[in-house]
């Protein structure tokens, strides 16, 4: 690491310039989209500029088991516009990894239910395990997503260790950090890629910066096997909406991907009486074969999600991304992150990595999705107060 070139003056003396050059450090905690990106393009840059980087990821998680154990707590959508762009970046997702294009939007309410094209019928929308499948799968038919990209940051020259960390610290005024297996390390640059669902967040909370999480609230999500046929008779390739009158439920979605049917609630205290309710109205029965029932044994969990960015998401040598910085609310979480990973990685390369270089070339990056979160809250508020308003005003009528 170099501090050696003047970058700018205070009370008439010259500040040191963080850069990254030959040999520096650095460490991604997290193994996910936002970690492997920003390995990967941190890498990919470094290289067109000539600088040889030692880069270390931190990811407890195995991608290839089914369940909890390789799964990241995602419904697993990414835009087809967010597909092409990683095409034009090198990063070409095979069929293996894509499960299935969305080419319409269903809606559904109480009085019925609606189609949405996309235009010319182009698929909209692509369908990813984040790990290799729900728990209890038995054909492990398609590849992780996150598996897929943690392997290209692996083969960019990424060092990917299997260990969770468990304590941050400044060692000669740069960060370090140690690992419940016992390995430690001092970095130049340490890159914050956690999810919101991991303790590793309340690390940098006393580490001095400023830091504050982002603010969360608690979703569901399921996977019902089906089969392809059923799939196909029942949702098609199409996106399932709901707007239906259930106090707390903000939106909900069936999306079908490969054999399975994925479920997703948001809202606010979204709990068992509430999904229980979803799945046992009749707009959602629709979806589903006759007589058909919620298992009693199927993969579910009750993840949180970002739905506020981080306080302070940069300092001297050290940068948030992804969900432990801002992602975007309710919608393409994996767009967000490589967002902010792109500008993360290219700010480290191109200007620095003081809390300055990230205030002047990243943050611009980080209010953008930040501004897109508040215009996207407006909306969802919007939406409900005439939904609200439109059954109000029904059931004067029935009465």
């Amino acid at each position: 690491m170099s501090d050696a070139v003047p970058s700018s003056r205070r009370n008439g003396i010259a500040e040191p310039k963080l850069t990254l050059e030959n040999g520096s450090r650095v460490a991604v905690i997290g193994g996910g989209p936002a970690g492997s990106f920003f390995s990967y393009f941190l890498l990919a840059m470094a290289e067109r500029v000539g600088i040889d980087l030692h880069v270390d990821i931190f990811e407890p998680k195995d991608f290839t088991q089914a369940g909890p154990a390789g799964c990241n707590m995602c419904g697993g959508i990414v835009s087809e516009s967010m597909v092409q762009l990683l095409t034009t970046e090198g990063i070409n997702l095979p069929p293996t990894v894509v499960q299935r294009g969305i080419d319409s939007y269903v809606l559904h309410m109480d009085v019925g239910s609606v189609r949405i094209e996309t235009p010319r019928r182009e698929k909209r929308i692509a369908a990813v395990h984040r790990g290799c499948g729900p728990l209890g799968i038995v054909e492990k038919t398609w590849q992780s997503f996150d598996r897929y990209l943690l392997d290209l940051a692996a083969a960019k020259g990424a060092n990917v260790i299997r260990d969770r960390v468990e304590s941050i610290e400044r060692v000669n005024g740069r960060p370090g950090l140690r690992t419940k297996g016992g390995v430690s390390g001092e970095y130049d640059l340490l890159a914050g890629a956690m999810g919101v669902n991991t303790a590793a967040l309340k690390l940098f909370e006393s580490y001095g910066l400023g830091y504050k999480p982002p603010k969360t609230a608690r979703t569901y999500i399921c996977e019902f096997l089906l089969g392809r046929e059923t799939l196909r008779a029942y949702l098609g390739n199409s996106m399932h909406v709901f707007l239906l009158n259930l106090p707390r439920l903000e939106f909900a979605a069936i999306i079908p991907k490969g054999d399975y049917a994925t479920v997703c609630l948001l809202g606010k205290g979204i709990d068992k009486e509430l999904v229980d309710s979803f799945l046992s109205s009749p707009e959602v029965m629709r979806c589903f074969p006759p007589g058909w029932r919620v298992p009693k044994d199927f993969c579910r969990c009750f993840p949180s999600i970002n739905i506020e960015g981080a306080v302070q998401p940069f300092a001297d040598r050290m940068v948030f991304i992804g969900d432990s910085g801002v992602s975007r609310l309710y919608k393409d979480g994996i767009g967000g992150s490589y967002r902010t990973a792109k500008a993360a990685a290219k700010t480290a390369i191109f200007h620095g990595v003081s809390a300055e270089d990230f205030r002047r070339h990243f943050l611009p990056v980080y209010r953008a999705l930040s501004l897109d979160n508040h215009i996207g809250k407006v909306i969802f508020t919007v939406t409900r107060l005439i939904q609200k308003a439109r059954f109000a005003r029904t059931g004067g009528v029935d009465g």
